[in-house]
Protein backbone atom coordinates (compact mmCIF):
# COMPACT_ATOMS: atom_id res chain seq x y z
CA UNK A 1 0.00 0.00 0.00
CA UNK A 2 1.45 3.40 -0.92
CA UNK A 3 2.39 5.31 2.23
CA UNK A 4 3.37 8.90 3.05
CA UNK A 5 6.58 9.06 0.93
CA UNK A 6 4.94 7.44 -2.10
CA UNK A 7 1.78 9.53 -1.85
CA UNK A 8 3.82 12.70 -1.45
CA UNK A 9 5.64 12.12 -4.75
CA UNK A 10 2.35 11.22 -6.44
CA UNK A 11 0.85 14.51 -5.29
CA UNK A 12 3.90 16.50 -6.43
CA UNK A 13 3.63 14.91 -9.88
CA UNK A 14 -0.12 15.47 -10.04
CA UNK A 15 0.20 19.14 -9.06
CA UNK A 16 2.47 19.91 -12.01
CA UNK A 17 0.04 18.23 -14.40
CA UNK A 18 -3.42 18.97 -12.99
CA UNK A 19 -3.57 22.27 -11.12
CA UNK A 20 -5.59 24.70 -13.22
CA UNK A 21 -6.68 21.98 -15.64
CA UNK A 22 -10.23 21.00 -16.56
CA UNK A 23 -11.19 17.42 -17.41
CA UNK A 24 -13.11 16.82 -20.63
CA UNK A 25 -14.13 13.31 -19.53
CA UNK A 26 -14.55 11.43 -16.26
CA UNK A 27 -15.13 7.76 -17.03
CA UNK A 28 -15.66 4.72 -14.80
CA UNK A 29 -14.73 1.46 -16.49
CA UNK A 30 -15.42 -0.47 -13.29
CA UNK A 31 -18.52 0.67 -11.39
CA UNK A 32 -17.33 -1.08 -8.21
CA UNK A 33 -14.57 1.45 -7.56
CA UNK A 34 -17.11 4.25 -7.03
CA UNK A 35 -18.41 4.29 -3.45
CA UNK A 36 -20.78 7.28 -3.64
CA UNK A 37 -23.77 8.32 -5.72
CA UNK A 38 -23.74 12.08 -5.17
CA UNK A 39 -22.53 14.31 -6.67
CA UNK A 40 -22.68 12.74 -10.13
CA UNK A 41 -19.39 12.22 -11.96
CA UNK A 42 -20.41 14.48 -14.85
CA UNK A 43 -20.49 17.43 -12.41
CA UNK A 44 -16.68 17.28 -12.32
CA UNK A 45 -16.27 17.69 -16.07
CA UNK A 46 -15.02 21.13 -17.18
CA UNK A 47 -14.54 22.19 -13.54
CA UNK A 48 -11.08 23.56 -12.68
CA UNK A 49 -8.80 21.60 -10.35
CA UNK A 50 -7.64 24.03 -7.67
CA UNK A 51 -6.11 21.83 -4.97
CA UNK A 52 -4.46 18.47 -4.30
CA UNK A 53 -4.02 17.06 -0.81
CA UNK A 54 -2.89 13.99 1.08
CA UNK A 55 -5.44 12.87 3.66
CA UNK A 56 -3.81 10.01 5.54
CA UNK A 57 -3.19 7.48 2.78
CA UNK A 58 -5.81 9.02 0.50
CA UNK A 59 -5.26 11.48 -2.34
CA UNK A 60 -7.82 14.23 -2.73
CA UNK A 61 -8.34 16.24 -5.92
CA UNK A 62 -10.10 19.52 -5.19
CA UNK A 63 -12.24 21.22 -7.83
CA UNK A 64 -13.99 24.58 -7.95
CA UNK A 65 -16.90 25.09 -5.54
CA UNK A 66 -15.63 22.49 -3.05
CA UNK A 67 -16.04 19.45 -5.29
CA UNK A 68 -13.66 16.62 -4.37
CA UNK A 69 -12.50 13.32 -5.78
CA UNK A 70 -11.02 11.30 -2.90
CA UNK A 71 -9.04 8.21 -3.89
CA UNK A 72 -7.73 5.41 -1.69
CA UNK A 73 -5.27 3.22 -3.58
CA UNK A 74 -5.33 0.47 -0.94
CA UNK A 75 -2.78 -2.31 -1.58
CA UNK A 76 -2.66 -2.57 -5.37
CA UNK A 77 -4.16 0.66 -6.73
CA UNK A 78 -1.83 2.87 -8.77
CA UNK A 79 -1.97 5.96 -10.98
CA UNK A 80 -0.84 6.10 -14.58
CA UNK A 81 -0.32 9.26 -16.63
CA UNK A 82 -0.99 8.78 -20.35
CA UNK A 83 0.17 11.22 -22.97
CA UNK A 84 -2.47 12.63 -25.38
CA UNK A 85 -3.90 10.15 -27.87
CA UNK A 86 -2.58 7.19 -25.87
CA UNK A 87 -5.29 4.58 -25.36
CA UNK A 88 -6.58 3.96 -21.85
CA UNK A 89 -6.05 0.33 -20.81
CA UNK A 90 -9.23 -1.73 -20.56
CA UNK A 91 -8.11 -2.79 -17.08
CA UNK A 92 -8.17 0.82 -15.82
CA UNK A 93 -10.86 1.30 -13.17
CA UNK A 94 -11.49 4.95 -14.01
CA UNK A 95 -9.86 7.87 -15.76
CA UNK A 96 -9.89 11.66 -16.09
CA UNK A 97 -9.13 12.90 -19.59
CA UNK A 98 -7.51 16.30 -20.18
CA UNK A 99 -6.31 18.11 -23.28
CA UNK A 100 -2.68 17.44 -22.31
CA UNK A 101 -3.06 13.83 -21.07
CA UNK A 102 -5.10 11.32 -19.09
CA UNK A 103 -4.93 10.29 -15.44
CA UNK A 104 -5.94 6.65 -15.04
CA UNK A 105 -6.50 4.59 -11.90
CA UNK A 106 -5.40 0.98 -12.22
CA UNK A 107 -5.35 -1.94 -9.79
CA UNK A 108 -3.39 -5.16 -10.01
CA UNK A 109 -4.83 -8.50 -8.91
CA UNK A 110 -8.36 -9.81 -8.59
CA UNK A 111 -9.23 -8.24 -5.23
CA UNK A 112 -10.55 -4.81 -6.14
CA UNK A 113 -10.12 -2.71 -3.01
CA UNK A 114 -9.19 0.72 -4.38
CA UNK A 115 -11.98 3.25 -3.95
CA UNK A 116 -13.17 6.61 -5.25
CA UNK A 117 -15.48 8.88 -3.29
CA UNK A 118 -17.07 11.93 -4.90
CA UNK A 119 -18.01 14.71 -2.55
CA UNK A 120 -19.03 18.34 -2.32
CA UNK A 121 -17.88 19.60 1.06
CA UNK A 122 -16.23 22.64 2.58
CA UNK A 123 -14.21 20.42 4.95
CA UNK A 124 -12.89 17.36 3.15
CA UNK A 125 -10.70 16.46 6.15
CA UNK A 126 -13.71 16.15 8.44
CA UNK A 127 -15.30 13.69 6.03
CA UNK A 128 -12.29 11.53 5.14
CA UNK A 129 -9.44 11.98 7.63
CA UNK A 130 -9.22 9.02 10.06
CA UNK A 131 -7.64 11.38 12.57
CA UNK A 132 -4.04 10.30 12.76
CA UNK A 133 -1.43 12.88 13.75
CA UNK A 134 1.05 14.14 11.16
CA UNK A 135 4.56 13.25 12.31
CA UNK A 136 5.97 16.44 10.76
CA UNK A 137 3.64 18.55 12.91
CA UNK A 138 4.55 16.96 16.26
CA UNK A 139 7.28 17.46 18.81
CA UNK A 140 8.65 14.54 20.87
CA UNK A 141 6.30 15.15 23.81
CA UNK A 142 3.21 15.31 21.57
CA UNK A 143 4.35 12.19 19.74
CA UNK A 144 4.77 10.34 23.03
CA UNK A 145 1.32 11.35 24.20
CA UNK A 146 -0.30 9.90 21.06
CA UNK A 147 1.90 6.80 21.10
CA UNK A 148 1.16 5.86 24.72
CA UNK A 149 -2.53 6.76 24.79
CA UNK A 150 -3.29 3.03 24.66
CA UNK A 151 -1.07 0.04 25.28
CA UNK A 152 -0.37 -1.55 21.88
CA UNK A 153 2.65 -3.08 20.20
CA UNK A 154 4.82 -0.52 18.45
CA UNK A 155 3.99 -2.05 15.07
CA UNK A 156 0.27 -1.72 15.66
CA UNK A 157 0.52 1.81 17.04
CA UNK A 158 2.61 3.17 14.17
CA UNK A 159 0.31 1.69 11.53
CA UNK A 160 -2.96 2.75 13.18
CA UNK A 161 -4.39 5.53 10.94
CA UNK A 162 -6.30 6.93 13.92
CA UNK A 163 -3.00 7.51 15.74
CA UNK A 164 -0.49 8.44 13.02
CA UNK A 165 -1.05 9.60 9.46
CA UNK A 166 0.45 7.93 6.43
CA UNK A 167 2.54 5.17 8.04
CA UNK A 168 1.88 1.60 6.97
CA UNK A 169 3.48 -1.82 6.92
CA UNK A 170 6.63 -0.94 4.99
CA UNK A 171 7.83 2.24 6.64
CA UNK A 172 6.92 1.11 10.14
CA UNK A 173 9.38 -1.77 9.66
CA UNK A 174 12.05 0.67 8.54
CA UNK A 175 11.33 3.11 11.36
CA UNK A 176 11.55 0.44 14.06
CA UNK A 177 14.77 -0.95 12.62
CA UNK A 178 16.27 2.54 12.53
CA UNK A 179 15.22 3.10 16.15
CA UNK A 180 16.50 -0.37 17.16
CA UNK A 181 13.20 -1.20 18.83
CA UNK A 182 11.24 -4.44 18.74
CA UNK A 183 7.96 -4.36 16.78
CA UNK A 184 6.26 -6.22 19.61
CA UNK A 185 7.45 -3.85 22.36
CA UNK A 186 4.47 -2.42 24.26
CA UNK A 187 3.99 1.33 23.90
CA UNK A 188 3.28 2.03 27.57
CA UNK A 189 6.45 0.23 28.67
CA UNK A 190 8.79 2.53 26.76
CA UNK A 191 11.22 4.82 28.52
CA UNK A 192 11.20 8.52 27.64
CA UNK A 193 14.52 8.11 25.80
CA UNK A 194 13.02 5.31 23.69
CA UNK A 195 10.04 7.48 22.74
CA UNK A 196 12.31 10.35 21.73
CA UNK A 197 14.47 7.94 19.73
CA UNK A 198 11.42 6.49 17.96
CA UNK A 199 10.15 9.96 17.13
CA UNK A 200 13.50 10.89 15.60
CA UNK A 201 13.45 7.67 13.58
CA UNK A 202 9.95 8.45 12.27
CA UNK A 203 11.00 11.92 11.14
CA UNK A 204 14.26 10.77 9.57
CA UNK A 205 12.93 7.69 7.75
CA UNK A 206 9.86 9.40 6.31
CA UNK A 207 11.82 12.49 5.25
CA UNK A 208 14.73 10.49 3.80
CA UNK A 209 12.50 8.25 1.71
CA UNK A 210 10.32 11.13 0.51
CA UNK A 211 13.42 12.97 -0.69
CA UNK A 212 14.93 9.81 -2.14
CA UNK A 213 11.82 9.02 -4.18
CA UNK A 214 11.46 12.63 -5.33
CA UNK A 215 15.07 12.58 -6.57
CA UNK A 216 14.54 9.19 -8.21
CA UNK A 217 11.48 10.24 -10.25
CA UNK A 218 12.45 13.85 -10.88
CA UNK A 219 10.04 15.34 -13.41
CA UNK A 220 8.80 11.91 -14.49
CA UNK A 221 5.45 10.58 -13.36
CA UNK A 222 5.94 7.93 -10.63
CA UNK A 223 5.77 4.38 -11.96
CA UNK A 224 6.39 1.03 -10.29
CA UNK A 225 5.30 2.43 -6.94
CA UNK A 226 5.92 -0.42 -4.52
CA UNK A 227 6.27 -1.20 -0.83
CA UNK A 228 9.48 -3.10 -1.57
CA UNK A 229 12.31 -0.70 -2.34
CA UNK A 230 15.95 -1.28 -3.07
CA UNK A 231 17.81 0.17 -0.11
CA UNK A 232 15.27 -0.74 2.54
CA UNK A 233 16.90 -2.25 5.60
CA UNK A 234 14.40 -4.95 6.60
CA UNK A 235 11.02 -4.62 4.86
CA UNK A 236 10.60 -7.37 2.28
CA UNK A 237 14.06 -8.74 3.10
CA UNK A 238 13.14 -11.93 4.96
CA UNK A 239 16.22 -14.16 5.49
CA UNK A 240 18.50 -11.58 3.88
CA UNK A 241 21.35 -10.03 5.84
CA UNK A 242 20.63 -6.97 7.97
CA UNK A 243 22.70 -4.12 6.47
CA UNK A 244 23.79 -3.04 9.97
CA UNK A 245 24.83 -6.27 11.71
CA UNK A 246 24.52 -9.03 9.09
CA UNK A 247 21.93 -11.08 11.00
CA UNK A 248 19.23 -12.72 8.88
CA UNK A 249 16.05 -10.64 8.79
CA UNK A 250 13.09 -12.41 10.40
CA UNK A 251 9.34 -11.97 9.98
CA UNK A 252 6.07 -12.41 11.80
CA UNK A 253 3.02 -13.03 9.64
CA UNK A 254 -0.54 -12.24 10.71
CA UNK A 255 -3.62 -12.11 8.46
CA UNK A 256 -2.53 -10.32 5.26
CA UNK A 257 0.27 -8.37 6.97
CA UNK A 258 3.75 -9.19 8.14
CA UNK A 259 6.46 -7.68 10.30
CA UNK A 260 10.06 -7.71 9.11
CA UNK A 261 12.76 -7.10 11.70
CA UNK A 262 16.35 -7.81 12.66
CA UNK A 263 16.38 -9.85 15.89
CA UNK A 264 19.81 -8.52 16.89
CA UNK A 265 19.27 -4.84 16.11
Amino acid sequence: MPELPDISVYIAALKTRLLGARASKFVFQSPFVLRTVEPASDEFVDREIVDLRRIGKRIALGFEQDYWIVIHLMIAGRFAWLEPQKKVPKAALAYLEFEHGTLALTEAGSKKRASIHLSQTADVYADFDPGGAEIAELNPAEFGKVLTKNNHTLKRALTDPKLFSGIGNAYSDEILHHAKLSPIQQTQKLETADIENLFSACVEVLQTWTERLADFYGDKFPTKVTAFREGMAVHGRYQQACPVCGTAVQRIRYATNEVNYCPRC
